[in-house]
């Protein structure tokens, strides 16, 4: 009987969060709908304020008068603003962002096929970050006031200030062309040539991955400098518990917390954030994608770009609130 009750007693989606997350998911998507919408038309209109013609590139040396005519009117360009926004805009609720301007290609096409590449550099980028960053971070928290501390402090520093541009030519210079260990530039997919793909890939997540590892040396070490003056680890610690422990498992543990929020974001960034990256290694990503468009002026190109980085850093906000949840046993119970 007292089972019974206790099972009536004790809801078990409240136990496990899930209201608390379809609410969260529910009113995350009721606020990225404006944003989304403001993000577009800001795109939108900066684009038509930027200086240049993109109708006169497309029409040649010639620019006869009658296919500049043809060309506006096929991509409505005489069309006020107001209603090129609202056909961009129905387009795109249609799951279609238009055609390059330059080449005629489909923008859902050249994202596909552009952001693998982005996607497999973020990935290893981020690898990298979290192997050295967290580490680092843990260490010049439980040594704290030594000098591994500040060894660390002056590492993290290094890698927040060294431009990724500058440091990706030295190691092209170094690497690439003096050991010539890897190559300097380029790209292979991995379902041609795995590991040479992995080479490829090697200095550009490295040079990506300073600055990410700097920040997450820094929070890992606040984390871990507040997780170990708690009073549950001054009790472990009067309990006799060994000192590898306490840090790793009663410390460790809740001081991850926020870093997993704060790697979901941070990949968001790594993702928008890969353009100087890709122009020095020529790699044909998303960065250089919409490089390329601004340069030419291609408007669907990075219209639809911006909305893809948009709904990515969006997504990843989510990923960070329903992450802070489950590894957060309190909020599951708000």
């Amino acid at each position: 009987a007292r089972r019974v009750l206790r099972g009536r007693l004790r809801p078990p989606l409240s136990f496990y969060g899930f209201p608390l997350m379809l609410k969260l998911i529910l009113r995350r998507v009721i606020v990225a709908i404006p944003t989304l919408i403001l993000v577009s038309m800001i795109v939108f209109m900066l684009q038509k304020i930027l200086p240049g013609d993109p109708v006169l590139t497309l029409a040649g040396e010639e620019r006869d008068p009658a296919v500049l005519d043809y060309l506006r009117d096929k991509y409505r360009l005489n069309d006020p603003l107001p209603m090129q926004y609202a056909a961009w805009a129905g387009q795109v609720l249609q799951g279609d962002l238009g055609k390059s301007l330059r080449t005629d290609v489909p923008v859902t096409t050249l994202i596909a096929q552009k952001l693998p590449v982005t996607l497999q550099l973020a990935a290893m980028a981020m690898f990298f970050a979290l192997l050295v960053g967290i580490p680092m971070g843990i260490v010049a928290a439980v040594r704290k006031g030594k000098p591994v501390e500040m060894g660390a402090n002056i590492a993290a520093l290094s890698g927040m200030s060294i431009p990724n541009f500058w440091l990706g030519i030295i190691l092209i210079m170094v690497v690439s062309v003096q050991w010539k260990l890897l190559p300097a530039s380029g790209y292979v997919s991995p379902a041609e040539d795995f590991w040479l793909s992995i080479k490829t890939m090697l200095m550009p997540s490295l040079v990506l991955s300073t600055a990410i590892a700097a920040y997450l040396m820094r929070h890992t070490r606040s984390a871990m400098l507040e997780a170990l003056s708690a009073d549950y680890v001054r009790t472990a610690r009067a309990k006799g518990v060994s000192p590898r422990q306490v840090v790793l498992r009663h410390a460790l543990r809740n001081a991850l917390m926020p870093i997993v929020t704060l790697v979901t974001l941070l990949f968001g960034e790594l993702l928008a954030g890969a353009v100087l990256t890709e122009q020095v290694f020529t790699i044909p990503g998303f960065g250089k994608l919409v490089v390329d468009a601004v340069f030419t002026r291609d408007y669907a190109v990075v219209q639809g770009v911006v909305l893809c980085v948009a709904v990515g850093f969006i997504l990843m906000n989510l990923l960070a609130d329903i992450l802070y949840i489950l590894v957060n046993p309190r909020l599951r119970h708000a």
